[in-house]
């Protein structure tokens, strides 16, 4: 299982993935933390991603992911962890952290990180 962040499941979708995004995500289940799905909301309602969020195969999509929850644990781990950013970003980087699932970003901030577990590119 891996876990997306917010870009790389919007580029998932629009077909803008780089190769070793696609294989990675191509042998594995995906999943998101709870607050991807109100980022794309936001960016959607923002004008910032032009996605129709009520599309089919949008839906389709969405409908495979798993969705971690924002718990108590989740919630402390972005607390601690060793990057600042983002709030939505450090929630996600900890939902990687609690449930020890690699996470798939483009974000320098995370991938320079010592705690959060990152997917490895494909060799």
């Amino acid at each position: 299982m891996l876990n997306l962040d917010t870009h790389i499941l919007v580029h998932a979708v629009s077909g803008a993935l780089r190769p070793v995004e696609r294989a990675l995500l191509s042998r594995a289940q995906w999943s998101v933390s709870a607050i991807v799905l109100w980022e794309l909301a936001k960016l959607v309602q923002l004008g910032r991603l032009d996605m129709d969020l009520d599309d089919r195969e949008v839906g389709h999509v969405l409908a495979q992911l798993h969705v971690w929850p924002i718990d108590l644990a989740v919630a402390r781990a972005s607390t601690r962890l060793d990057f600042r950013g983002d709030p939505a970003d450090e929630i996600i980087a900890a939902t990687s952290v609690v449930h020890d699932v690699p996470l798939l970003t483009r974000d320098r901030a995370i991938r320079r990180s010592k705690l959060v577990p990152l997917a490895a590119p494909v060799k």
